[in-house]
């Protein structure tokens, strides 16, 4: 039974949360504070976390931050607040998906097995047989999960990783948003096709020279995006 930490301080959200996917499944643990929960994540043993942002002690901001220093593990972040702002503040400290309150608890479900399914595709390229990726400078190890340009490594989080991954296993191949979405994601028409947009800018500000003018992540208008070889 795959096991799901709820990092929540409202105890009726949390308890709604966490008899639905217990009914749906999973071994639920809730934690309602930022602090401990954060030590909780750290164990090690949740398959998935359910973050809220608005938090006593540390913020889901920190709390994100903290837990992507440490371990790789879905987290998807639990919130009021869907300001692109925010989603781009907690896409660049380490959030793989946002469910904005109020939600349908059938939605949270999908969105929780979505993302543990992604996490398992992943993770499966992570083998003895994944070969390193060279385009250009750029070396990508799928095993490892590291990228290098030049003599630099690069710091991705674990969504911006997926994303370059994919990208340059296909060259030259062109993307929508929306085969994007799904295929990293894993839901088809669930959620907010600016995540796709996001992820891809904080690529570019990462491993382009020039992130107005890039040369390997490339918008084809009208259609989506390739990585150039």
């Amino acid at each position: 039974m795959q096991k799901i930490l709820i990092i929540e301080d409202d105890v009726s959200i949390a308890k709604i949360q966490s008899d639905f996917l217990k009914i749906n499944g999973f071994d639920v643990t809730v934690k309602a504070d930022g602090i401990t929960g954060l030590g909780e994540a750290l164990t090690g043993q949740y398959s998935l976390i359910l973050l809220d942002l608005m938090l006593p002690g540390l913020d889901g901001f920190e709390v994100c931050k903290r837990i992507r220093e440490k371990i790789a593990v879905p987290l998807l972040m639990v919130t009021a607040k869907i300001e692109d702002v925010d989603k781009i503040r907690g896409f660049s400290t380490g959030a793989d998906d946002y469910i904005a309150k109020p939600f349908s608890l059938p939605e949270l479900v999908a969105r929780v097995k979505a993302n543990l399914a992604q996490f398992d595709r992943i993770t499966a390229l992570s083998t003895p047989l994944a070969k390193e990726i060279h385009f250009h400078n750029i070396v990508l190890n799928p095993q490892t999960r590291l990228v290098k340009i030049g003599d630099n490594f690069i710091d991705l989080k674990t969504k911006e990783f997926d994303l370059l991954c994919f990208l340059m296993s296909n060259p030259d191949i062109v993307f929508s948003k929306e085969h994007l979405y799904e295929r990293l994601w894993g839901m088809d028409a669930i959620g907010d096709l600016k995540t796709v947009v996001v992820h891809i800018n904080r690529l570019r500000e990462k491993i382009e020279k020039d992130p107005q003018n890039p040369l390997y992540i490339q918008t084809v208008w009208g259609a989506g995006y390739r990585f150039k070889t």
